[in-house]
């Protein structure tokens, strides 16, 4: 079956363009499993929260898991593309380039707070047909909002060398197997210690640091999509669920199970 491709140039994620005087736009949107938006940049920031399902952001040679109930965030310019991983139902909001949240160029997971949950969902019920006071407060408080919330670290760094990046792929294609750095070297023509020295010039970490991120990409949709954690842990390569767990309890703070509530 192909994989259904939505070109960006027909794909409306924003309802009317974000500007000073109305820095935040909202919309809805629905996207079937294995949905592909390609590559794209636009003039304003773009916070996407997940009420369900789980997507792929690829953007800045780095790839981010956005599980349902989460939200990304994508600054001004900064190219991106999207990857359905599950059927998903979004509220895409456009930010006004003046009024990003966060500097810089870094596309950030969120874990929204109970009032930012309500704050939009006020704004999503606003009539739009003309602004208000309210409607400004909301917009407000949003913004001030969003940088206060928790940034979980489920991005996976994506190499630009051809040898790394073919060991890398095949890892996010099969991120349970359990090939040594000695094993890859073999296969992808590069000795233990070239591609040890290329983790870290280009990924910022070793090879069982990525492979950990990597399977920790992979078990997000598994798990939301109702996977048991004892059949997550053995596709991944985990001794045991409880092996498992351990790994996912340190990087995030609280269970799988808690996770994804």
């Amino acid at each position: 079956m192909p994989i259904p491709i939505v070109n960006h140039t027909r794909f409306d994620w924003h309802s009317d363009t974000p500007s000073a005087e109305r820095p935040l736009t909202m919309s809805g949107r629905d996207l079937q499993a294995a949905a592909v938006l390609l590559p794209h940049h636009h003039a304003w920031g773009q916070f996407t929260y997940a009420l369900q399902g789980v997507m792929r952001v690829e953007a800045n040679h780095s790839s981010w898991i956005v599980p349902q109930q989460r939200a990304v965030w994508i600054p001004p310019g900064v190219v991106h593309g999207v990857t359905v991983l599950e059927n998903t139902h979004l509220r895409p909001m456009s930010v006004y380039a003046g009024r990003a949240p966060f500097a810089g160029n870094e596309c950030k997971v969120l874990e929204l707070s109970s009032l930012l949950r309500e704050l939009l969902t006020a704004l999503e019920q606003h009539d739009r047909s003309e602004q208000s006071p309210r409607e400004h407060l909301l917009m407000e408080m949003i913004l001030d909002e969003i940088p206060r919330c928790a940034v979980q670290p489920v991005r996976v760094p994506l190499p630009t060398d051809k040898r790394l990046k073919t060991l890398c792929d095949a890892l996010i294609a099969d991120p349970g197997a359990e090939r040594t750095l000695a094993d890859w070297a073999g296969q992808v023509g590069a000795s233990e210690r070239t591609l040890a020295r290329l983790f870290e010039r280009e990924l910022g970490m070793g090879f069982a640091q990525w492979r950990q991120q990597a399977r920790l990409a992979h078990a997000a949709p598994l798990i939301a999509n109702g996977r048991p954690l004892s059949q997550v842990a053995a596709e991944l390569g985990y001794a045991s669920q409880s092996a498992f767990s351990a790994m996912f309890r340190k990087t995030f703070g609280c269970s799988p199970s808690a996770f994804f509530k």
